[in-house]
């Protein structure tokens, strides 16, 4: 196998890092204080082909596999968290569910509008009451002739608040059910359609997060994704393909947070020489490397038996899980490794860490990975 670089991967590298330079890092931790989704930087990456990276050129995408899609996670999500999480949440969950399960006209209509960033789009599961537990969703919507009425409210919604279209997942049978859930495509202006309170996090504070409300809210019936009924095994098979970005996530992460860790150990001076020569850091420096380069195997692994259409549902939880835990790890070890220094907004490595906690929560916590993982290795 090989494992370096597509010269694809190497070109959205170098310009993931020149655009990261000039539109980023200036203003990140001015985002980060203040939570402000930065929208025009999003439209930008936008024009750079990077908020259609797997939506094929016909639609107006860059037509990529999952390896430049882990590339450009990773890259990302090295220089900032927040925008890595916006920037995978909008392809992966909602323009994703709309490659995956839409019909020819819905992939026209709304694809284009999505793979430019001319529209900002989110993706609604989870409900205040049904995290993991999405089968008892209390968010339904009953028929009335040729609409479907919408009631009940989505939380954690990622863009809940500046999306311009959200897929939503509601209750169109009974409780318990898995042919029991529909996907809605709902657009911004739709009455009945609104966003509620905006969530002060931890970290990722410049990745938009909000409730979203449905009172009333009548969507037309080419609106559904697919049959109806089918929306909860879509949602699965979404997550499949979601957890590869969270686990990019974890990974751009971690990697930030040990580069930026070897840098300062090799400049930063005590009892006259730097501190990478004392065993105590370079002990910490190997294991973080290697949890990393672990990691990053573990997430191509699960890229590549996406690219082939093969199953990837143990491989992707693995990568996720595993990943997402040493994006913690390593960022816990990058602030150690800091001193004081990383306990200060001054230096890169208290917002790795802050960012990095999301990452074994969303998209299915650590606990529901394991949950997934032992379900497929017990078959």
């Amino acid at each position: 196998m090989d494992f370096s670089y597509s010269e694809n991967q190497k070109m959205i590298a170098g310009m993931i890092q020149d655009f990261g330079k000039k539109e980023i890092l200036p203003k990140m931790m001015e985002w980060d204080e203040t939570q402000e989704f930065p929208i025009d930087v999003f439209k930008k990456l936008g024009e750079l082909g990077l908020m259609g990276v797997l939506v094929p050129t016909e639609y107006g995408g860059s037509g990529f596999g999952y390896e430049e899609y882990v590339t450009v996670i990773s890259e990302i999500s090295k220089i900032c968290g927040s925008i890595g999480l916006s920037v995978a949440a909008h392809n992966s969950l909602c323009t994703g569910h709309i490659l995956q399960f839409g019909n020819e006209e819905q992939k026209k209509k709304w694809l284009p509008k999505l793979a430019t960033a001319e529209w900002i789009g989110a993706w609604g599961l989870t409900e205040p009451n049904t995290g993991s537990d999405a089968m008892r969703m209390k968010c339904t919507a009953k028929q009335d002739g040729d609409y479907w009425v919408i009631n009940g409210t989505k939380c954690w919604i990622t863009h809940g608040i500046s999306s311009d279209v959200m897929v939503v997942l509601v209750r169109t049978g009974e409780l318990l059910d898995s042919h029991g859930i529909t996907a809605f495509v709902v657009e911004r202006g739709t009455p009945g359609f609104k966003a509620g309170k905006k969530e002060n996090k931890l970290g990722m504070r410049a990745s938009e997060t909000a409730e979203v409300i449905f009172e009333d809210c009548r969507v037309h019936k080419d609106n559904i994704l697919g049959e109806l009924g089918e929306g909860f095994i879509q949602a699965m098979k979404v997550l499949d393909g979601g957890r590869i970005s969270i686990a990019s996530l974890g990974l751009g992460i971690a990697k930030g947070a040990l580069e930026a860790s070897l840098k300062y150990s090799e400049e930063r001076e005590q009892f006259g020489q730097p501190i990478s020569n004392f065993q105590g850091i370079s002990f910490k420096l190997a294991d973080m490397a290697t949890e990393v380069e672990a990691a990053e195997l573990l997430v191509y692994e699960a890229a590549d038996l996406k690219n082939k259409h093969l199953p990837v549902t143990k491989v992707s939880a693995m990568a996720k899980y595993y990943a997402s835990e040493i994006a913690v790890k390593v960022s816990t070890e990058a602030v150690q490794i800091f001193g004081g220094y990383g306990y200060t907004k001054d230096f890169p490595v208290e917002k790795f860490y802050r960012d990095s906690k999301l990452c074994t929560i969303g998209e299915g916590t650590s606990e529901i990975q394991k949950l997934v993982i032992s379900r497929q290795v017990l078959k």
